[in-house]
């Protein structure tokens, strides 16, 4: 099949909103030719895609200068991780919406269209979309992402059937699933791009957390819809994202949650966090789990630093109203059992 055989006429084109798919890859030459070629089949005529490839060693670099010619290519001599390099593609483009989708997800061919069309108010930032399970299409892997009072960051739907029931209400999305959704460059510009120092994991949390305090909204497109193998990259380094996630929770809790609330939660912060490591410690995960927590506590002046780098519209007690209440801790293991699943 012509990879560029949807591309229409410039004229035609120039009426609808420019996309720039951003895709970060590292070693994924096993998922670079389905994902493609669904990105080839969108209805969305004002597509340009861009490719960070974070040293990858598996011939994905080769494979995309020989059978993609027109895919925007960036080569980094090491792996920069996530964030970096989706703030490299994201850079490295001028249009005006920018979608990030991972390099093992599969795209409906009304994906981006269905998107795009939920960002007509301008005041709508971020756009999430249906992320399905590759493996039984019938699962939720995520429709948009949740965070609760204790700093916990969940797929909304996660493991469910997908099923109206299990989409995202308006008070509970925070933003877009790092692994497929859209961003409006208007709000990047105006909050910044993903923190660097994240390298991977909760860096899409964070920038949806960061664009509430800014006053930005986020929507949910029912019928933008990929096919996604959960954690398929870092599958590859055991305990990787167990040391990544603690630490980037506790980061993200630094940069983003309404002072004002913090004194009272505190207790509930730290009861958790030993519920979570005496979990962790059973599952063989504390010796990394507790690697992040080190490296997050030595840090904690720098991300507090970065609290005033947020432009604040909305008032703590409005912030607050965006968290989701704190539940029984079997409900919040329920939250993960799919994730869990999907690592082992």
């Amino acid at each position: 099949m012509n990879m560029d055989a949807h591309i229409t006429r410039p004229e035609t084109i120039s009426s609808f909103p420019a996309v720039a798919v951003v895709i970060v890859n590292w070693n994924g030459l096993m998922f670079l030719p389905a994902c493609l070629l669904a990105l080839s089949r969108q209805t969305h005529p004002n597509v340009e895609i861009v490719v960070v490839d974070n040293a990858s060693t598996d011939g994905s670099v080769a494979y995309l200068e020989q059978q993609h010619p027109h895919v925007q290519i960036i080569r980094n001599a090491r792996n920069v991780g996530f964030a970096a390099a989706c703030n490299q593609g994201i850079q490295a483009t001028s249009a005006g919406l920018i979608a990030l989708l991972n390099n093992d997800a599969i795209a409906h061919p009304q994906w981006l269209a269905a998107m795009v069309a939920m960002m007509v108010d301008p005041a709508v930032g971020m756009c999430a979309c249906r992320m399905l399970s590759m493996h039984d299409a019938d699962v939720i892997d995520s429709t948009g992402i949740a965070v609760d009072r204790l700093g916990y960051a969940w797929g909304i739907g996660g493991g469910l059937q997908d099923r109206p029931e299990n989409y995202p209400a308006p008070h509970q999305l925070l933003g877009p699933s790092g692994g497929a959704g859209l961003y409006r460059r208007r709000m990047l510009d105006d909050i910044g791009l993903f923190d660097e120092d994240f390298f991977a994991y909760l860096e899409d949390v964070d920038l949806a957390w960061r664009a509430q305090w800014a006053g930005w909204q986020c929507r949910f497109a029912a019928d933008a819809i990929v096919f996604h193998v959960h954690s398929a990259t870092t599958a590859q380094i055991p305990h990787l994202k167990s040391r990544l996630l603690a630490r980037n929770r506790i980061w993200m809790i630094a940069k983003n949650y309404p002072a004002r609330f913090l004194l009272a939660y505190l207790p509930l912060l730290i009861l958790s966090e030993a519920g979570a490591l005496m979990h962790l410690a059973r599952r063989g995960r504390l010796r990394s789990s507790l690697r992040g927590r080190l490296e997050a506590i030595q840090r904690i002046p720098t991300m507090l630093s970065k609290r005033s780098q947020t432009p604040r519209r909305i008032t703590d007690r409005q912030m607050m109203a965006r968290l989701q209440p704190v539940e029984l801790p079997d409900k919040l293991l329920q939250r993960y059992q799919f994730v869990a699943h999907k690592q082992s």
